[in-house]
Formats: structure tokens, sequence, C-alpha cells
């Protein structure tokens, strides 16, 4: 088995990894959900490279996000399900259909994308999607009946709290502007204070939870992505503390033996500098 950059060799290995008698028994042994937090996992790898303008990283986290698509076909062709093939058919006809401006016949692609013609084809491919559940016996609303429930569950707390209430705000439910929301930030604290003063764990996650939500929903009236933001304040966090170490360890010194007065006043430095 040799490398190469054809894509079908990449499927030839996954099938050879994954080979009942012959192939690894880690890999044997997955299932779509034991996977899918490396899934998740590669994504988030890759959007590191990006951030980080490491293009050769990002040629290599590509690479292992491609994989986890083709371990879950060819997980899915194993049970007689799809094969990578038809993951290539799908995007390639959405891609397809969701473009008739670029792809369409020589009329459409004068007209250009007319006002609402994205909806129809998303109403289009919800129909063919429902119609498809069906004929396997399934319930035909896939993510649920309620109006937010499309918005999937697996996405990052932070990230599906802004879905949610950019969906809510589409049927006018939704603040007017962004001040009233700090008046709430402030209620759902004043709520966790009482929350923490019983002692209670539940309501204490309910209450911190609230305060979350709340201070997401303040970010999107301020036209700000609250995962962006927290990432942003992560790897500021990250800079300040490695500064107070680079100086504890330039004084001899160490994080494990400084005192928190020390590493508060590098600290302090830190934030001049950075």
């Amino acid at each position: 088995m040799k490398p190469s950059k054809d894509i079908a060799r990449l499927i030839e290995i996954m099938a050879a990894l994954r080979a009942p008698k012959t192939g690894c028994p880690w890999d044997i042994e997955q299932n779509f959900s034991t996977i899918a937090p490396y899934t998740i996992e590669e994504a988030y790898e890759v959007a590191d490279a990006i951030a980080r303008g490491d293009l050769d990283d990002l040629r290599e986290e590509l690479g292992d996000l491609l994989l986890q698509v083709v371990y879950h076909a060819q997980m899915a062709e194993e049970i007689g399900e799809f094969a990578f093939g038809d993951v290539v058919e799908a995007i390639t006809t959405k891609m397809i259909r969701r473009h008739p401006h670029v792809f369409g016949d020589e009329k459409a692609r004068s007209a250009g994308m007319a006002k609402g013609m994205w909806e129809k084809i998303k109403a289009v491919e919800k129909a063919e999607k429902r119609d498809a559940r069906i004929a396997r016996g399934l319930d035909p609303e896939d993510h649920g009946k309620g109006y937010l429930d499309s918005v999937p569950v697996a996405l990052p707390a932070l990230t599906r709290a802004l879905k949610l209430q950019e969906k809510a705000a589409r049927v006018g439910f939704d603040w007017s502007e962004a001040a009233p929301i700090l008046d709430k930030i402030e209620e759902e604290i004043g709520e966790l204070r009482e929350a923490l003063a019983t002692g209670d764990a539940a309501p204490i996650k309910d209450e911190f939870g609230d305060m979350l939500f709340a201070v997401v929903n303040l970010g999107r009236h301020l036209k700000l992505d609250s995962e962006a933001a927290l990432s942003g304040t992560n790897e500021k966090f990250r800079s300040r503390f490695h500064y107070v170490e680079q100086a504890l360890a330039a004084s001899g010194g160490s994080l494990e033996k400084a005192t928190l007065d020390e590493m508060e006043a590098l600290w302090q430095q830190a934030k001049d500098t950075k």
C-alpha cells in the first residue's frame, strides 16, 4: 500500500483498517458514536490551524478531517446504507441545486440569484428529505417537531445558544436593542447569587446557564460571536499566563513555588505588555 493523491487510495486504506480479520483491532471496534467526538475534534484542529495561519498544519489537519468523512462512509457501507461516492453525490447535487445562477441554463445564469430563491430551494430539499424518511419508516421530522428543533444539539453550547436565539428572532421573539439585555444579565446574576446562598448544585448550575445564555444574547445584539470572543479571551489568558511562567523561570522560580501575590504582580505586568 503506497501513498497517493487519489481519494480512492484513502478509501482502500480505510477499508483495510476495518477488515474483520486483517484490520486494526482499534479501528474495527469503533462505531459512529465513538468516532463522532474525533470528528468534532478534527474540525476544531482545522480551525486552529487557520487561526494560527499555519498552512502546513492546515494541509495535515484537512487530511485528518477528510479521514473522518471516509471513516463514517466506510461504516455506513458496511451496513448497506451508503458509501463515500454517495456522500460526494449528495453534496454535489446540493451545491448545483443551490446555485442555479452559476450552474443553471443561460436564462438562470443571466437572471442571477432571485430574491427568495434560496428559501424555495431549501424548502424543496426539506420536502425530499421528509419523503425519504417516510419511505424508510422513520419519523418525517428528523430533528423533532418544534420550530427550534432543527438547531443541532451537537453544536458547542455557546454557538447553539446563538443559533437558537437567531432563529427565535426571525419570528419576532427578541429584544429590540442591546441595553435591556444588560439589565437581564444583572437579573440573572442576582438569581445566581440567591442560588449560591442555598448551596444546592442543581439551581446553581441552572442559574449559571441562564446567565451565560443572556451574555450570548448581548453579544448577538452587539454583532459579536460569543464563541469567537471567548476564543480571543482564552488566547489572551494563555499569553499572559505564559508571561508569568517565563518571568518566574527567569528569576529562578516556578509556577509551583510562586505565591499568589507574586503571580498576581507578574500578571499585572503582563497586562501592560500584552
